[in-house]
């Protein structure tokens, strides 16, 4: 069974952040990951437009930009203007006016348009972006920060997007206390890419290589 992984760089190390790219291409990781956070719609400050920019033309693999910051319509061409074609970017709809109209942008601007859904967002109130976007970004912890708790009330969520997103076309990826046992879960039932941080990925004592190697031989 075929899934993607992509990789949660706020939990690199900085301290050699070209050498965490390239350790992460040669491992086997499908994507970069950039979570975007102005201290604002979320209680954190994350990733910044340099950051980004930096590992954009670092690699030549897509990125998927999460943007959890307030009214992206105000700001969003700064970072699409250092994307390509291939990447994404992510918006959370509740930190928008008229989210349709940033979705609208990213659209124009050749990047693959995405909502983030956080655990208190239902899905009902999402509905007429889902046939706008190719991507919704699940999260399964409150967006902000990493190391969380896994909220088992999202399971539901993610069925019910699973039953619509053929009809509608997007697709469905997992962000948050993304374990084993939640691709073994969620892989089989159509989630097709996992956001992989602090409980897979980074800080463990095997390397990338080995630990993305044993995420893609899991048993289904």
């Amino acid at each position: 069974m075929e899934f993607e992984l992509t990789a949660s760089m706020m939990c690199a190390n900085y301290g050699n952040l070209e050498k965490e790219v390239k350790d992460l291409e040669k491992a086997g990781i499908d994507s970069f990951h950039i979570d975007i956070m102005d201290g604002r719609y979320v209680p954190n400050f994350a990733m910044s437009l340099n950051d980004m920019a930096y590992i954009r033309s670092a690699t030549t693999l897509p990125l998927d930009v999460h943007l959890m910051i307030e009214h992206p319509n105000n700001n969003i061409q700064m970072f699409l203007d250092h994307l390509k074609k291939g990447d994404t970017v992510y918006i959370h709809p509740e930190a928008e006016y008229h989210p349709s109209t940033t979705l609208q942008k990213i659209i124009n601007a050749g990047i693959t348009p995405g909502i983030a859904i956080n655990p208190g967002t239902s899905v009902e109130t999402v509905m007429e972006m889902l046939v706008i976007v190719k991507k919704v970004l699940v999260m399964s912890v409150n967006p902000g920060n990493a190391g969380q708790m896994y909220l088992p009330y999202v399971g539901k969520k993610i069925n019910k997007l699973l039953a619509m997103q053929e009809d509608m076309d997007f697709s469905i990826y997992w962000d948050g206390a993304c374990s084993a046992d939640k691709i073994l879960t969620y892989a089989p039932k159509g989630v097709k890419g996992f956001v992989l941080g602090t409980t897979m990925l980074f800080g463990k004592e095997t390397s990338y290589e080995e630990t993305i190697h044993n995420i893609r031989e899991m048993r289904f």
